[in-house]
């Protein structure tokens, strides 16, 4: 049975079809034969009942039979010289004892106990199959014999009648069931290459995109069923796919373009100083200071920006390793805020923070209002002053700055993008891509525009709630190294 299991599961999958569509033909259209060839059996056999119950005799017509102690006094030999074949049926009689002699006919019948039953008195009559003599089987209609009592008369006629029919249907059955099988595996393998047609196509196009990698296939859709719905996600995983693509060969493009150039400058420094050694030269100290302090400057911002790359990295699932837990976002942004004091010292940041607890990854958190931070300072003028609130979860941040031109708006949240007007500044253009990442993981909005007056407004609303949870109260959130 596992062998053939395993056999079937072998097939290619039209094959299977057709024979599972054969199988289930054969199995209705045997199903209907037997049910018709028991049905019409029913039928021929009631048939011959009534036959039997419209030709029974009176009790007139067998006293010319039997003598008055139920013995035969003579017989009519249906088919003999002297007797042509006039009747159909064999009668014989029979008495409450089970004797019996046949009256017309030529083969005696076997006595069941139905048969004395009715000559008893205790059935009114009788149908059941019996058995000649010659082995033949009969059909019997047993009922008592009138004025006689103790006497029955079985009238038979041969089962032939009913089977010779029966066998001809079998026949007819076979043949219209072999017919229909044969159809239905035609229909069946037929359907199956039909409705796989769009699986066959859905094959190609896999097995191309295998084995060129080529995202930009597309499958026709046409229709509304599974496999409709099959090639429509299909060529929405491989234009999801070629999007992918695109965006890390961007990626990794700008990222390259972003290091070659602290790289090149990390390269000439250090040259400089190789080659005052080497040469015995030694560099003025004002211009060694500088060259240090030009160095640590591109480590630092070589460091930031791989630490960008490495958050970018991350999967958009929001499972970046650290733990989601409730934090309280007026304390987080207050450490923030403290920081950007720290680079703008000369800057005025107010802040008023109204308390909101949200549940978020917390480094991820305060590295994104960390970098809003960071850009308000940037930007700033000196002596200038940033303005911070937090009032329901909508957290507010403005500078005076410059600004940003309405047309470059919609692209302060892509990655690398940076104002021509703010490459002469460090950075690398990821600061607010983080934070739109950040801001759409845990369930909220980021949105930057030009404020009243001149400068930005960065707001951001987080999902969350006056007070904390009870059974889950914020725990303390460590600052990112500085």
């Amino acid at each position: 049975m596992n062998r053939v299991v395993r056999r079937f599961r072998g097939l290619p999958l039209r094959s299977r079809l057709a024979l599972l569509v054969t199988a289930a033909v054969a199995v209705a259209v045997a199903a209907s034969a037997v049910a018709c060839w028991f049905v019409v059996r029913n039928v021929l056999v009631n048939s011959l009942d009534d036959a039997l119950s419209e030709a029974k005799l009176t009790p007139a017509q067998v006293s010319g039979f039997v003598d008055a102690e139920g013995n035969c006094a003579r017989t009519i030999i249906s088919g003999g010289k002297d007797n042509p074949d006039i009747f159909k049926e064999t009668v014989q009689v029979v008495d409450q004892s089970g004797g019996h002699c046949v009256i017309i006919g030529k083969q005696s019948l076997r006595v069941e106990s139905a048969d004395t039953e009715v000559a008893q008195g205790l059935a009114t009559q009788t149908y059941h199959n019996a058995t000649a003599s010659n082995g033949e089987k009969y059909r019997v209609l047993t009922y008592p014999l009138d004025g006689r009592p103790g006497l029955a008369v079985s009238m038979a006629r041969p089962l032939s009648e009913v089977n010779d029919t029966l066998s001809n249907l079998i026949l007819v059955l076979v043949f219209v069931a072999g017919v229909g099988v044969l159809g239905a595996g035609a229909a069946g393998l037929w359907v199956a290459r039909t409705g796989l047609r769009p699986v066959d196509r859905l094959t190609e196009a896999v097995e191309h995109v295998a084995r060129t990698e080529d995202l930009n296939l597309r499958i026709p859709v046409d229709g509304d069923d599974e496999i409709t719905r099959l090639s429509e996600s299909f060529n929405s995983m491989t234009a999801s796919l070629a999007s992918s693509r695109d965006l890390q060969q961007q990626l990794i493009a700008d990222a390259g373009h972003e290091l070659r150039t602290p790289l090149t400058s990390l390269r000439t420094n250090i040259e400089l100083l190789a080659r005052s050694e080497e040469t015995g030269r030694a560099i003025p100290p004002d211009d060694r200071k500088a060259l240090l302090a030009s160095v640590t400057a591109q480590m630092t911002e070589l460091a930031v920006l791989i630490g960008d790359l490495q958050e970018l990295s991350r999967p958009d699932t929001g499972d970046g390793g650290a733990k989601v837990q409730v934090v309280a976002l007026h304390d987080v942004t207050r450490t923030a805020i403290d920081r950007a004091r720290l680079r703008g010292p000369e800057l005025t940041i107010t802040a008023e923070l109204a308390p909101w607890y949200v549940r978020v990854e917390p480094p991820a958190l305060e590295r994104a209002i960390v970098n809003i931070l960071d850009n308000a300072v940037k930007f700033s003028p000196r002596r200038g002053t940033v303005e911070v609130t937090l009032d329901r979860g909508r957290l507010t941040v403005r500078d005076h700055g410059p600004g940003i031109p309405a047309d470059e708006l919609p692209h302060v949240f892509d990655r690398f993008w940076r104002s021509p007007s703010a490459r002469s500044l460090p950075g690398s253009g990821l600061g607010l891509s983080i934070v739109d990442r950040t801001v759409r993981q845990s369930g909220g909005e980021v949105r930057l525009e030009a404020a009243e007056g001149g400068g930005t407004v960065v707001t951001v609303q987080l999902p969350g709630a006056p007070t904390p949870p009870p059974e889950d109260l914020p725990e303390p959130v460590e600052s990112l190294p500085g």
